[in-house]
């Protein structure tokens, strides 16, 4: 089976029922109680192979988490169709679990009161985990996730990015075909991340896991995933790699030019002129320093020409923007549309 997920128009809503508006429409009113329907998920569609390491990314309330649960069985979709494993998870959700791993961010899956440790054995007892298997994922978790001081003390006593890590061990322990991690590196500091993320590289290419990852860190993303799903209120706004994906959405520019002498006035207002007809932007940072910022295809170059036409240039960077940047203008749009 090549196909280790797939969705075809998934929906998912909640009806809550709202209270009435204050006091203006009288007692009755405020009393009366409206249903109201809620949309969390709103017909993505889409396929991810076996072996495939894909990032799951929108701000919050786009939808990310409850596609998670219903791609893992926790909850029912509203409709579409779901398939994982070629299981319906919400049918089949025993039989599934046997062959995934989830990490939920925040919400720990060991036991409370006993140290992390036996509940790695109490897992290789329940997954029926070969001993092979088991020696080599406890080892690489105890190694990569640094866990060996952690295996004796109680769950309950360690940190929130302790329990992330002991977490992560746990859910990978019996060699998922498809692991669903929702923000596994939260809490953690900058140099357990990396190690998280070799631990996840490692998995993959040992057990040819299959990666559906959450996360508001993009460095997770960039670092571990092949192709990127972007969220949107519930709609799929992107489905593709990243390099596509920055061309599509990151096509801001700026050039950072020194200059070798302090331009007249003549030559700065003919600069700011040819920018601002090619759609760009000049910001004087000194007298010998100027930024352009333009965005477009083939705008890189057309800004060049207009710095070196117009000033005497000593040096010249050329700056793309970084992935973050790129999401955050994009949830600052808002936009539905691609």
């Amino acid at each position: 089976m090549d196909i280790a997920i797939r969705v075809e128009d998934l929906r998912k809503s909640y009806t809550r029922r709202r209270r009435g508006e204050g006091f203006l429409g009288g007692l009755k009113a405020y009393f009366s109680v409206k249903p109201e329907t809620i949309v969390a998920v709103d017909g993505p569609s889409f396929e991810i192979r076996r072996g495939e390491s894909v990032g799951l990314i929108g701000e919050n309330g786009a939808g990310k988490s409850t596609t998670v649960k219903m791609l893992t069985g926790i909850l029912v979709p509203t409709s579409g169709k779901v398939e994982t494993l070629g299981l319906a998870p919400f049918r089949e959700r025993r039989r599934l679990a046997m062959n995934i791993g989830v990490v939920f961010g925040q919400k720990p899956q060991l036991l409370w009161d006993i140290p992390a440790g036996e509940s790695f054995k109490l897992l290789k007892a329940m997954y029926q985990i070969p001993d092979e298997v088991y020696r080599y994922t406890y080892g690489e978790a105890v190694e990569r996730l640094e866990l060996g001081e952690l295996l004796k003390t109680p769950v309950r006593m360690l940190s929130l990015g302790q329990r992330m890590r002991c977490d992560l061990a746990a859910a990978l322990l019996h060699a998922p075909l498809v692991a669903f991690l929702d923000e596994p590196t939260i809490g953690l500091d900058v140099l357990v991340k990396e190690r998280v993320r070799d631990f996840l590289r490692e998995m993959r290419r040992r057990f040819g896991t299959t990666i559906l990852l959450t996360t508001h860190d993009l460095k997770d993303i960039t670092t571990t995933c092949d192709r990127l799903l972007v969220l949107d209120r519930g709609t799929l706004l992107y489905d593709g790699d990243l390099p596509g994906f920055l061309a599509r959405y990151g096509g801001d520019r700026t050039l950072n030019a020194s200059l070798s002498r302090e331009p007249d006035p003549e030559s700065r207002l003919a600069l700011e002129r040819e920018v601002q007809e090619l759609g760009g932007r000049v910001v004087w940072e000194g007298a010998r320093s100027v930024r352009v910022d333009g965005s477009g295809a083939g705008m890189a170059p057309r800004l060049t020409a207009a710095l070196l036409r117009h000033l005497s240039i000593e040096d010249l960077s050329l700056h793309a923007a970084e992935i973050d940047q790129v999401v955050a203008k994009l949830y600052q749009k808002g936009s539905r549309t691609p």
